[in-house]
């Protein structure tokens, strides 16, 4: 009797789990090519529908948020979902002005070599000591200055670049070397501006800026460490968040 009983239950369980297969499959048709926004059946339609429990039918639509097909409104009901979107492409700061209508220019403050000290060393994934380029530039839109930026690279994946006039873009200098950024780390905080950075950018000492700390990735290694400082009148961070 303990093993019918055994058999039994095997058997509910794998006809429920049938059933929550076919309500899935039943939705995903419905809703494949509707224009998001649009009403998915409701629980109560497809409980009637499919002569199961409730907890069956949330199975089934629980799948089919979890793809990204649909989306649920508390209070509301569920729905088609949108589209997911590509991610941002990484731009260097040329690409992003040229993104905002504003032309871009450049002065060097300082491009040299110098020894990777520990927090660069261990950005970078290089060993302490071994040569890094450290280019320092003011960087301006439309001829109004921006930020600051220094940007250190592990010399060995940039042959060459100190004996060469600098170049216009670091991103397209990468690029012609097959390392071109393909993703960022990104750190932000808000800080206030010291003596030499007020002069630099035309500001007040105090005023605030907005610091943001780079590790940028090509392939499998980090190529640049970039630390940077932004006016806060020049320059907004805008994020777009919502259900993954």
């Amino acid at each position: 009797m303990y093993t019918y009983a055994l058999v039994m239950v095997r058997s509910v369980e794998g006809e429920r789990s049938l059933k929550h297969v076919q309500i899935r499959e039943y939705v995903r048709e419905l809703v494949v090519g509707e224009s998001p926004g649009a009403s998915a059946p409701s629980e109560r339609e497809l409980v009637q529908k499919f002569s199961v429990a409730r907890a069956t039918v949330r199975q089934a639509l629980d799948a089919l948020v979890a793809d990204g097909l649909l989306v649920r409104i508390p209070g509301r009901g569920t729905f088609v979902a949108r589209p997911p979107r590509a991610a941002s492409p990484v731009l260097g700061f040329s690409e992003e002005m040229a993104r905002r209508g504003m032309q871009a220019s450049s002065e060097t403050l300082l491009l040299g070599r110098e020894k990777a000290g520990p927090t660069i060393a261990r950005a970078l994934g290089i060993k302490e000591g071994a040569a890094v380029v450290h280019w320092r530039r003011l960087r301006r839109g439309d001829g109004v200055p921006i930020c600051i930026e220094d940007v250190y690279l592990d010399e060995a994946i940039v042959p060459g670049m100190l004996e060469r006039t600098a170049p216009t873009s670091l991103y397209a200098e990468l690029a012609t070397r097959q390392m071109r950024p393909s993703w960022v780390d990104d750190t932000f905080r808000a800080d206030v501006a010291n003596i030499e950075e007020a002069t630099l950018l035309g500001l007040s000492v105090g005023v605030p800026v907005l610091r943001r700390q780079r590790k940028s990735v090509a392939g499998d290694r980090y190529v640049e460490v970039c630390r940077s400082v932004y006016r806060a009148d020049r320059y907004a961070l805008h994020l777009q968040l919502g259900p993954s």
